[in-house]
């Protein structure tokens, strides 16, 4: 599939929101149904999931409450059950530079946020069920 590029925003969220209600609401509210975006920043709190390839469902892998730097959060932007859906992954380091990563789940509380994102031209990008990993994935193609 090919796009183009379209809207360009850049920005920040603000302290004490939270990281993926914060995307979500941002897009919704510019009615951005396919994109991508980049965030660094710092949070006071965080909360990782991952997706258990045997079981097929995310639990939880990480939450920490304590300051953590945002040293990548990137991800896109499609449909989902009509609703606009991010799909974030974030790296975080503490003050000794270990680092922790995940899929960003809600429960990671904004310190401060810069974001860049990028709207994709065209129609909607729809997640669909795939039974064969059980993940809601973008069509092939």
């Amino acid at each position: 599939m090919q796009t183009s590029k379209g809207r360009v925003f850049i920005g920040r969220f603000n302290k004490g929101e939270d990281l993926l209600s914060s995307l979500s609401t941002f897009c919704e509210k510019n009615n951005i149904s396919k994109g991508v975006f980049s965030v660094i920043g710092a949070v006071s709190s965080a909360k990782m999931g991952y997706f258990k390839q045997d079981v097929q469902k995310y639990i939880d892998c990480v939450s920490m409450n304590r300051c953590l730097e945002i040293c990548s959060c990137t991800g896109n932007i499609s449909v989902f059950e009509d609703k606009i859906f991010v799909h974030a992954h974030v790296t975080l380091a503490d003050h000794e530079g270990n680092c922790y990563g995940g899929h960003l789940m809600p429960g990671s509380k904004i310190f401060a946020a810069e974001y860049y994102i990028t709207e994709l031209e065209g129609s909607p990008l729809v997640r669909e069920p795939d039974p064969e990993t059980g993940l809601n994935l973008w069509p092939n193609g």
